[in-house]
């Protein structure tokens, strides 16, 4: 059964420039990812499906009740738990109704069975006992989360939209969203990059400018079709290629044989033995021939140069962005970094007491813990942004932090002022093609770091830490793919890949750790 249809929807910016187009699609009792490039309008059309927002053509069509899990917002002064989860006024029917104060009205419209799913979906969500008159702005993000995803299992609507739900949470509170997906009944429609998440899904659907495309099937079997598409892509335009040059060799072969033949006839003539007459004949034959075979090879040529465009479009459309990152210099048994029983705090109790731990050489290493388990706090001490209230830290290499928000860009000029900015001895031309390696070619060195994409942002921060005059020999990385749509989580653990130096990353996303080739791990709380 169809909860909400969409058809032939198309959506525009304020100013103009077109979303995407010709999009329908069918949400009904099964879980459906959402993913895309940064910027192509997922969280716009979650917001359409809700009801917040209205398509430039086409039209929606719902059959239920809907609800929404929105990225974390702080709550208002003054919330409480029950005003988080919305039921405030439920509960204060069904107190009056207690109390034997209720009217005709509250008792129509008591939900005598609140209190008992109230309980049930706090439980669920790992907030058993949580107090409901509790100030809401107390609790964390990631217990805001947990409350949220409590409150649809308390609402039970027919579908539920959920916008990057597991961006800064903990592998804990990450598995519980799983947990809500895996046994949700109704229909869910979810926004992510989290490949674990993507792999609760039923089927994934790719927004693009074209409109929606659908996959059947997990996460998975997703990346399977896309690598498969991209190969016959690559193919395409190989075959393109080869039929250009096949009818390039064919029309300088028919160019050739009829330069012969003009000069056989001029020969011919020459000798004057034929009347004037039967000559005109034979050379107006001969340059309607000509004409005919220079117009089929002019056919034939255009013709391929369309199938390489056409060819090309596809492989751009499929192909994964990607750049490298380049060489450190690293000896494989050069010491790094040294924790010796390391402690940290601001005054108060200790965020870190009695960390010690050693990196040798181009080694990967995870830092892994709940939140608030001083993770942030370890990579600034390695990076010398702090120093330890206890033990001692040794760092035998240059080290360079990039945060999730790669505050290291700054937010005024263009990635080219930031690059200059953090590599002063590079002239213009060695910032250009620096930053070119990297894929800002040309006019984008020159895109204001404000408009950037969160891909775009970390690609950037990445060319303006590592291409200076000494590449650095330690990444320390932060969160670094919460803001990555999927092709650009793909292109940034490609190039971590290849990365010689050594790595030090706080990441709740066990696919990013996988892919860049962790090998141990520090676990902290």
């Amino acid at each position: 059964m169809s909860i909400v249809t969409l058809d032939n929807l198309a959506v525009a910016t304020p100013d103009g420039r077109v979303l995407f187009e010709n999009l329908s699609l069918t949400l009904g009792a099964e879980r459906t990812g959402l993913v895309g490039a940064n910027g192509v309008g997922k969280s716009t059309l979650l917001a359409i499906v809700a009801g917040e927002r209205a398509p430039a053509a086409g039209t929606v069509a719902c059959n239920g009740r809907i609800g929404v899990l929105r990225q974390t917002l702080s709550p208002p002064p003054g919330a409480s738990v029950a005003d988080r989860l919305g039921i405030a006024e439920d509960l204060a029917r069904l107190a009056r109704a207690e109390a034997g104060e209720a009217d005709a009205d509250d008792l129509a419209l008591a939900d005598w069975d609140l209190e008992a799913r109230v309980a049930e979906g706090l439980a669920d969500m790992g907030l058993a006992g949580l107090a409901l008159d509790r100030p809401a702005a107390s609790l964390s993000g990631g217990q805001l989360t947990r409350l949220d995803l409590a409150g649809l299992l308390i609402a039970r609507p027919d579908l539920i939209l959920l916008d990057e739900p597991t961006n800064n949470l903990d592998a804990a509170a990450r598995a519980q969203v799983a947990s809500l997906l895996r046994g949700w009944r109704g229909g869910a429609l979810v926004v992510s990059h989290d490949r674990a998440l993507l792999r609760e899904m039923d089927r994934i659907v790719e927004l693009s400018s074209l409109g929606a495309r659908v996959y059947g099937g997990h996460y998975d079997l997703y990346a399977e079709r896309k690598a498969a598409e991209r190969a016959a892509a690559e193919r395409g335009l190989d075959l393109a290629e080869r039929e250009a040059d096949r009818a390039a060799r064919e029309a300088q072969q028919a160019l050739e044989r009829k330069a012969r033949r003009d000069a056989a006839g001029r020969k011919f003539a020459a000798k004057g033995s034929e009347p004037k007459i039967l000559l005109g004949a034979m050379a107006e034959r001969a340059e309607n021939s000509g004409a005919r075979g220079q117009q089929l090879a002019e056919r034939r040529r255009a013709a391929a140069a369309e199938a390489i465009e056409a060819a090309q479009a596809q492989v751009e459309r499929v192909r994964t962005l990607a750049f490298d990152l380049p060489p450190s210099g690293l000896a494989a048994g050069k010491m790094v970094l040294a924790f010796e029983d390391v402690g940290f705090g601001y005054g108060g109790a200790p965020v870190l007491e009695g960390v010690s731990l050693k990196l040798t050489g181009p080694e990967r290493v995870a830092v892994v813990g709940p939140n608030g388990s001083g993770k942030t706090t370890l990579l600034r001490l390695a990076a010398g942004e702090l120093a330890p209230t206890a033990g001692t830290v040794r760092r035998g290499a240059w080290a360079v932090l990039v945060d999730q928000q790669t505050a290291v860009l700054g937010q005024a000029g263009s990635v080219l002022d930031a690059f200059q900015r953090l590599n002063p001895g590079a002239g213009l031309n060695a910032a250009h093609a620096a930053l070119a390696r990297f894929l800002f070619r040309n006019s984008a060195a020159h895109q204001a770091v404000a408009s950037l994409s969160g891909g775009e942002r970390l690609r950037a921060a990445l060319a303006c830490v590592l291409s200076g005059v000494e590449p650095p020999q330690l990444l320390i990385l932060d969160e670094p793919t919460n803001h990555l749509d999927l092709s650009s989580l793909e292109a940034v653990e490609a190039a971590l890949r290849g990365y010689d130096g050594a790595i030090l990353a706080v990441s709740h996303d066990a696919d990013f750790l996988a892919a860049i080739g962790v090998e141990r791990e520090i676990r902290l709380g």
